[in-house]
Parts: C-alpha cells; sequence; structure tokens
C-alpha cells in the first residue's frame, strides 16, 4: 500500500502534507488530530505517524515518528509510549490507535482521525452513541454500512480505545469515537482524507436536519442498491475487510 511513493521521504512529506489539508478543510483545528500512513520497512510491517503535540505549521517529514505494527512481548496495555519507535519525537497520544487498526485491518493503508466540529457534536448525543448516525442519507454506505457507528467513550491514547474503535469499525471504513471525534480508513492517504471530509459532510447534514426534525430514512432494501451501485462506480467505498 506504501509503494506508490518513490521513498520514504516522500511518504513522508504527503502525510505533513495531508495533516495540514485537514485543518484547511475545516475538519480538525489546532494540534488536534493524527494522520498515519502504514509503511513498511523490509519484511517489517510499520506505520509513520505524525508527532505529539506540534503545530502542523511547524511541522517537517523529519519530525514524524516510524512504529512498528508487532506489538512488543514486553509492552504494558498502559504504556505511554510505545517500547519500539524511530524518531526524535514522541509519537502522537493516539500511536496505539493507528497501531492497532493497522494490525487487524490488512485493508488500511493510511488512518486519518480528526476533532471535526460536526462528528464530534454529534458523538456527543446518548443517541448517538446507542444508534450512529442512521441511513438519512444514501452517502451514508460511503462509510461501509447502513449506518456511521459510534464507538464508545474510553480515555484517549488508551488499549480502551483501540478496543472501541476496531469495534465500531467492522465491516465499516469510518466511525465515530464518543466525546471525541472521527477516525476514517483509506487504501491510501488521499481516500482516508477524502472521507474524513465526508463524514464530516454528513454529519454536519444530519444535525442540520435535525434542527428542523427527525430526519426520514433509506430503507435498508435500497441501502443494499446502494452498496451495489457503489460496487460499481465507486469501488474504494465497496464493503472494507
Amino acid at each position: 500500500m506504501s509503494a506508490s511513493y518513490r521513498s520514504e521521504n516522500h511518504a513522508r512529506a504527503a502525510i505533513v502534507d495531508a495533516a495540514r489539508r485537514m485543518n484547511a478543510l475545516g475538519i480538525n483545528s489546532g494540534r488536534a488530530g493524527n494522520v498515519s500512513l502504514r509503511w513498511n520497512r523490509g519484511a517489517q510491517d510499520g506505520l509513520l505517524l505524525t508527532p505529539s503535540a506540534l503545530a502542523y505549521d511547524a511541522m517537517t517529514a523529519d519530525d514524524l515518528v516510524w512504529l512498528p505494527v508487532a506489538v512488543p512481548a514486553a509492552e504494558a496495555p498502559d504504556d505511554e509510549q510505545p517500547l519500539r519507535a524511530d524518531g526524535a519525537r514522541r509519537p502522537s497520544s493516539e500511536w496505539r490507535l493507528h497501531r492497532d487498526l493497522y494490525a487487524s485491518r490488512g485493508d488500511a493503508g493510511a488512518i486519518v482521525h480528526a476533532h471535526a466540529p460536526f462528528a464530534t457534536t454529534l458523538a456527543c448525543l446518548p443517541r448517538i452513541h446507542a444508534r450512529g448516525i442512521p441511513a438519512f442519507h444514501y452517502m451514508i454506505a460511503v462509510a461501509g454500512g447502513d449506518d456511521i457507528r459510534c464507538a464508545r467513550y474510553a480515555t484517549f491514547g488508551t488499549a480502551e480505545l483501540s478496543a472501541a474503535a476496531r469495534d465500531a469499525l467492522a465491516q465499516r471504513r469510518a466511525c465515530l469515537l464518543a466525546q471525541h471525534g472521527l477516525v476514517a480508513l483509506g487504501a491510501s492517504l488521499e481516500a482516508a482524507l477524502e472521507l474524513a471530509v465526508e463524514l464530516e459532510g454528513l454529519a454536519r447534514m444530519y444535525w442540520q436536519a435535525l434542527q428542523v426534525g427527525e430526519p426520514a430514512l433509506v430503507d435498508a432494501r435500497e441501502m443494499e442498491r446502494v452498496h451495489a451501485r457503489f460496487g460499481r462506480y465507486r469501488p474504494d467505498a465497496d464493503a472494507p475487510g
């Protein structure tokens, strides 16, 4: 999945660009959120990840951190830093979320985590915790199912959050994180960022609809047709693994 980049430096530059574009696109602000790319070194599965607490405008390619996907045997669930990391800076506080998703999702080539305003607003509501964003619009299918799930709340940076996100992303490409934000997976940085933007747009539309009344929902049979059509004209949005 990293074969499209000429070198690791090229891949690092693309991650920095994607991180900056999150803010420019309005799905993130300040130093929140994080971006990663699956990047293998030889036969070792790994990832490149944005660092902790560094403003994106000040970030350079050298600031990114490389981590192996495999979990070291000595690592404790509550370790705040990975036992193996290559870089001068600390990795994002959500390094575990990224690493654990790559370990469980062979289809993930890149991950975008953002504190998108509308997605995060909805992720604070009990109704969304229970039912997610339902199929009020056929484009809900872009996330891989008939709804956009909301992962149960867990403290940021913990193994519990990683587990909650994995559960919410089963047979999905994106989800909300309760009282936190969103996560989007893609085969590439472009795909993951595009999906994050689409999810935030859907969250905004759903929030707007709720201000007027209770939206009508697209029924399950029609959503089946939508998924089938997506598989033909938009194969990148077909059912994930």
